[in-house]
């Protein structure tokens, strides 16, 4: 599975941006898909998952203002990111796998991240 991350740019704290993950290779209507995200000087953090049902699960730091969301026709999974505030500038990854736990370490693929910045 090859997973292309998209739509990552400066934006200003309060304002809002929407990320967009391709995959191709197979379907990925099965698989759990999730967003990850990586500041600068810190470790690699889960930010929202989404199984094949649409449940989903966010980060605390990220609940009520990120919504997750997948198009399986698409083969496509979205981060809607809303209220948006300097602390969550870092490099986004898209994630997919059978399964898919908080942890980076059990990840099975990674996208390329793409870079958001929120300025104050």
């Amino acid at each position: 599975v090859q997973l292309q991350a998209s739509g990552g740019g400066l934006v200003q704290a309060g304002g809002s941006l929407r990320l967009s993950c391709a995959a191709s290779g197979r379907t990925v209507s099965s698989d759990v898909m999730a967003w990850f995200r990586q500041a600068p000087g810190k470790e690699r953090e889960f930010v929202a998952t989404i199984r094949s049902s649409a449940n989903t699960y966010y980060a605390g730091s990220v609940k009520g203002r990120f919504t997750i969301s997948r198009d399986n026709a698409k083969n496509t999974v979205y981060l809607q990111m809303n209220s948006l505030k300097p602390e969550d500038t870092a490099v986004y990854y898209c994630a997919a796998g059978r399964v898919m736990s908080t942890s980076p370490a059990g990840v099975e693929y990674w996208g390329k991240g793409t870079l958001v910045t929120v300025s104050s």
